[in-house]
Formats: structure tokens, sequence, C-alpha cells
């Protein structure tokens, strides 16, 4: 561990040595082999580059940068199914990674995409998450802090899972637990037992979400405060988390709060009947964020200052992870230079390599990255095809 820095110059190397793609997006074939160091793709806009960093964060649990639905991640014109192939120095070592989406001998592709870990078909996709993890920072998420709060809360459950490869399944299940409520709560007599047990399914299943989200909260808030730093061009963040079971973790044990959300449920469940929908529980919480240094909610601050904000967000959850798990994660980096001042590129660059791990970063003027050259292996990307620059 470095005096300042907090990162942990002992762990190991992560990156992606080579990645081959088949029928993914507008790539028919490709073939790309990388360094463990900066990856640079340069392009028009269109030209296929985030595809590109959507095929790596496939990589990694969930439905990729994009959130699109697997079907659509296909080539049109292609048989339906797609591959992403790659070779990566991990966490476990060197190993083959591999998912997809097959089509069945009626020409139908499946419903969900296979994750095959060397060759063999992984357990889980949490399974990824022993070799490598991966975050991402895209134009998409630019209003993430004026937004709706569902954004936040993804966007929150990707920062604790990279760091508690459990959570995705919590999370999963309560969402399950909770509409199978909504459905019970939709008959004219619902059965009263039936939602005894589900409701205390859901009270356990929703303390241990929020305490999971409050823990990772906790950690990442103290580790933006020792590294507070005045003159950084990325202002610190004061983070925080809104809710009732998410203010009452840590207030009292765990099984007290468990009760307490237990009983709301019963006592709320006409008003949840008449309203469709659970209207109280971690479903329902948000992620606050404020400008520490001007006091001020994210949601109120300019374009520039909320995506300054979010890259330091970003940059101190990657080292969070690394220090939690010992594995720097592969960002992916989408149109970032073009959206930063030369001050902040200069700065997020020096960040990067202080980190240790592999960046996937796109634009569209190869200039931008100029106190990358020497460093950083910068590709052209263009029409579904990627050349050595």
């Amino acid at each position: 561990m470095t005096a300042n820095s907090g990162v942990n110059d002992q762990s190991p190397p992560v990156a992606v040595r080579r990645l081959r793609l088949t029928d993914f997006r507008n790539y028919e074939s490709l073939d790309l082999n990388t360094g463990p160091g900066p990856v640079v793709l340069i392009g028009a806009n269109g030209a296929g580059k985030t595809n590109l960093l959507e095929a790596v964060s496939f990589l990694s649990p969930g439905r990729g940068l994009r959130r699109a639905a697997y079907d659509e991640v296909a080539r049109i014109g292609g048989t339906g199914g797609w591959a992403v192939a790659s070779k990566i120095d991990g966490g476990l070592g060197p190993a083959d990674i591999g998912t997809g989406l097959s089509v069945g001998p009626d020409g139908v592709a499946e419903r969900q995409r296979r994750i095959l870990i060397e060759h063999a078909p992984a357990k889980s996709a949490e399974a990824l998450l022993d070799h490598l993890r991966v975050s991402w920072l895209t134009p998409a998420m630019d209003g993430l802090f004026s937004g709706p709060a569902g954004e936040r809360r993804r966007f929150l459950d990707r920062m604790v899972l990279a760091v508690d490869k459990t959570h995705a399944g919590r999370v999963n299940a309560l969402e399950r637990a909770l509409r199978s409520r909504n459905r019970l709560l939709e008959t004219p007599r619902p059965d009263a037992a039936w939602l005894d047990a589900i409701e205390a399914q859901i009270a356990e299943l929703a303390i241990a979400v929020a305490a999971a989200r409050h823990d990772l909260v906790g950690r990442l808030a103290a580790g933006i405060d020792a590294a507070r730093n005045p003159e950084t061009p990325f202002p610190y963040a004061e983070l925080g988390l809104s809710g009732i079971i998410e203010a009452a973790v840590g207030t009292a044990p765990a099984v007290e709060i468990e009760d307490a959300y237990r009983a709301r449920l019963a006592d709320a469940r006409a008003a949840d009947a008449r309203a469709g929908r659970t209207l109280e529980g971690p479903h329902r919480a948000d992620l606050i964020v404020v400008h520490g240094p001007k006091r001020m909610p994210a949601a109120r601050c300019s374009t520039g200052e909320q995506k300054a904000l979010l890259v330091g967000l970003v940059l101190a959850h990657a080292l969070l992870v690394r220090e939690t798990s010992g594995l720097a994660p592969i960002l992916l980096l989408d149109e970032i230079a073009a959206h930063l001042d030369a001050v902040r590129r200069q700065a997020l660059f020096a960040r990067l390599k202080a980190l240790g791990g592999q960046a996937w970063m796109t634009g569209t003027d190869r200039s931008l990255f100029a106190p990358l050259e020497g460093e950083a292996q910068v590709f052209a990307v263009a029409e579904g095809t990627v050349a050595t620059v």
C-alpha cells in the first residue's frame, strides 16, 4: 500500500488480452489483441466504438452497459445469436471467458446468455467476479443525479456487486418476492397466511439488501474523505441513503429492523393493494450525492460539475474495489475525454495510471488522448473493423 494513494501495489494486473466477437452488434467477426495498459478507440460516431465497450461489459454479470435485451445484441442479418470470447489476465491468473446467446435447432435464440469459464459452463454469472470486475461510465449516465431514483439504485447496486458478489442474488430475490406479494394483493381475498410468509421473506431480504448498500456507501464515503484534496479537479462527493430501512440500519439489531418492517408491510396491505405496488422498502431507496466543496445537491449542480462528480465517484469506487478485492477493475469510459477540459483530462489519465488497471476509452479526436501517447494502444474503429493506429 502506498503512503497516500490507498492502492494495493501487490494487486495482480487484470486485463483483457484478446477479444473475439461473432455477430455482435455491427461486428460480423472481430479478433482484437490488446495489452495490459490503456486501450483507446478512435472513430466517428456510429462506427462501433461503444459496441466494443459493451462486449467487454458482458464479461461481468448483468445485461451490459446498455442494459439491452440479449436478443437485441445480435447483429442484424446474422443468425440471431452472438458470442464474445476473451483471454484475460484475472484474479485467478490467465483464463478464457466466453459468453453469448445460442440459437436452437428451431432457429430461435435462447432467452438467457450462456457463460463459459475455461470452456466449462459457469454455475452462475457471479462466478465472473472471481476473475475480473468491470465498471463503466457512459454519456447516458450524465443525467444520473437529476434523473429518476431507479437509475441511482441500479448504479449503487452495481457498485455493491463489485465488492459483494452475492448482492445481485439478494436484489433479484427481493424483486421476485415483491412481485409475488403485489399479485397476491390483487386477488379479492388474499390468503393471510400466504401473505405472512411472503412478507417475512421480503423483510429478511430487504434488511440484507439495505445493509449491503449502507456498508458500501459508508466505505466509499470513508475512502473519499481520506483522499480529500481541495486541489483535485474532481470535487469530492458526500454520500447518503434515503429510505425507512436505510435510515434504521446501524441504529438497532437487524432482527428488530426486520420485525418492524414486516409489521409495516402487514399494516400497509390495503394501501399497497390500492396503489398496485409495495410503497415502502429498499426498492424505493435513493442514493444521495452532494457536491462536497459547494455543499450543494448534485442534481442542482451544473452539467460540468455533475460530470466531474460522477468521474470522481467512479474513480473512488474503482480504488475501493481494488482495496477490498485485490483486483483493479477494468474501466470502460465512453466518450470521456470530449466532456472534460484539459486539466481534468490530465488528472483523469494520472488517476488511471495510479490505479493500475486496464481502461478502455473511446473518442472521435485522437489529440484528446495525446498525454497517453507511448502508453496506450490506439485503435481506429470504422464500420465494424478495428485497426491498430
